[in-house]
C-alpha cells in the first residue's frame, strides 16, 4: 500500500553516473536551459510591470497631481489593494497548481458575515478573526475535497461553492448589514493606528505576500505545486501525492479568503452578503497580468502583487478623472485579453 510520499531526490553522484554519454553539462548554477529561459522571461515580465506601474503613477501625477499624489490617496490605494491582494496570493497558488477558484469572492462574503454576527462579536477581536479564518479554511477544504477526491472539475466545484456561500451569507444576514461594535476591530481602520504612516492592512498584506513568496520559492510545497501544474501525471510518477497537494492548495486559497474577509471587516466596520463582489475576477486577472500561466506550472507571487497594484492604480485613476464604472470594466477586460495573448505568444516562442 503506497502512501503518496514524495521520493527522495537522487544524489548528485548518482545523477552523474546515470547521464548518457555526450550529455551536455548543466547550466551554471544548476539551472537547465528551458528553466533558465523561463527565469529570464519572468525577470523581464517583472521589470515590465514595474515600468507600467511607473507610467500609471506618472499619468496620475500629471492629470490629478493634487489628488493622486496625496498621502491620503496613496494610503487608500494600498489599503484597497491589500484586501484583494491577499486573495490573489491564494488564487496564484491554485492557478500555478493547474486549478481555478471562482468562489473566492463568495467565501470572503460568507466569512465576513459569519464573523460579524452578534454571537461571534461577543468573543471580541480574536474570536472574530478566528471565525473568519476557520470559515475560509473550511470552504477551501470543501473545494479541495470535491476536486481532489470527488473528483470534480475545478470550474464546477468552485462555481457550486460560489452559489452556496453567497446563499448562506444571505441567509445569515437576511439581506441586512451587520455592524461591528468591537472597538479593537474598528480602531485598526483609524489613522492613529497607522505605523509610520503605513495602514495595518497594508502590513498584513505584506506579511502574507512574503510568506507566500517563501512558500512558493523556498519549500518543497512550492516545488510540488509547480510540478503538478506543469504535468500532474509526471508529478504522480515522481512520487508526489497529487490529490493531497490539490487539497492543500484549495485550503490555502480558502485561508487567504478568511484573512481577507477579516481585513474587509476592519476596513468597512461591517459584514454584508454582498462583500467580495467580483473578487474572483479581480484576483484571477491580477495573477494573469502578473505572469501566472492559466494552464498552470508557472507564476510568481511578486508578479501577482504587482498585478494587483497595477489594477488598483488604474481603478483609482479612473475614479479621480471622473470616468464611470463601465469604462473601468471595459479597460479591465481589455487588459486581461492582452495579458493572455502575450502569455500565448511567449509560450510559442519558448
Amino acid at each position: 500500500m503506497t502512501h503518496g510520499a514524495t521520493s527522495e531526490p537522487a544524489s548528485s553522484s548518482t545523477l552523474a553516473k546515470s547521464e548518457p554519454p555526450g550529455a551536455s553539462p548543466p547550466e551554471a548554477g544548476g539551472r537547465s536551459g528551458p528553466r533558465l529561459v523561463l527565469g529570464k522571461l519572468t525577470d523581464i515580465h517583472t521589470i515590465s510591470l514595474l515600468g507600467v506601474l511607473a507610467i500609471l503613477i506618472l499619468i496620475g501625477g500629471i492629470t490629478e497631481p493634487d489628488s493622486f499624489l496625496s498621502t491620503t490617496n496613496l494610503q487608500l490605494v494600498l489599503t484597497q489593494a491589500s484586501i484583494i491582494g491577499v486573495v490573489t496570493v491564494g488564487v496564484t497558488f491554485v492557478i500555478i497548481g493547474g486549478g481555478i477558484d471562482l468562489s473566492v469572492g463568495a467565501i470572503v462574503a460568507l466569512a465576513s458575515v459569519w464573523c460579524t454576527t452578534v454571537a461571534t462579536q461577543e468573543f471580541g477581536f480574536w474570536g472574530m478573526a478566528f471565525t473568519a479564518v476557520v470559515v475560509g479554511l473550511g470552504c477551501g477544504l470543501v473545494n479541495g475535497t470535491l476536486i481532489a477526491f470527488g473528483p470534480m472539475v475545478p470550474f464546477v466545484a468552485t462555481l457550486a461553492m460560489l452559489a452556496s456561500a453567497r446563499g448562506l451569507a444571505l441567509q445569515i444576514t437576511g439581506g441586512t448589514t451587520q455592524n461591528v461594535t468591537v472597538d479593537s476591530v474598528l480602531e485598526l481602520s483609524r489613522r492613529d493606528s497607522f505605523i509610520l504612516g503605513v495602514p495595518p492592512l497594508v502590513i498584513i498584506f505584506g506579511v502574507v505576500a512574503v510568506l507566500g513568496w517563501l512558500l512558493l520559492t523556498r519549500t518543497t510545497f512550492g516545488r510540488r505545486t509547480v510540478a503538478i501544474g506543469g504535468n500532474p501525471e509526471a508529478a504522480r510518477l515522481a512520487g508526489i501525492a497529487v490529490r493531497r497537494q490539490r487539497l492543500m492548495l484549495y485550503a490555502l486559497s480558502g485561508l487567504c479568503c478568511g484573512i481577507a474577509a477579516f481585513m474587509l471587516v476592519i476596513l468597512t466596520g461591517s459584514g454584508q452578503n454582498t462583500n467580495g463582489n467580483l473578487y474572483e475576477l479581480n484576483a484571477i486577472a491580477a495573477a494573469i497580468i502578473g505572469g501566472t500561466l492559466l494552464s498552470g506550472g508557472r507564476g510568481t507571487i511578486l508578479g501577482s502583487v504587482l498585478g494587483v497594484l497595477v489594477f488598483q492604480t488604474i481603478t483609482n485613476l479612473f475614479i479621480l478623472n471622473g470616468l464611470d464604472s463601465a469604462a473601468q470594466q471595459i479597460a479591465q477586460g481589455a487588459i486581461i485579453v492582452a495579458a493572455v495573448l502575450l502569455q500565448r505568444r511567449s509560450a510559442t516562442t519558448t
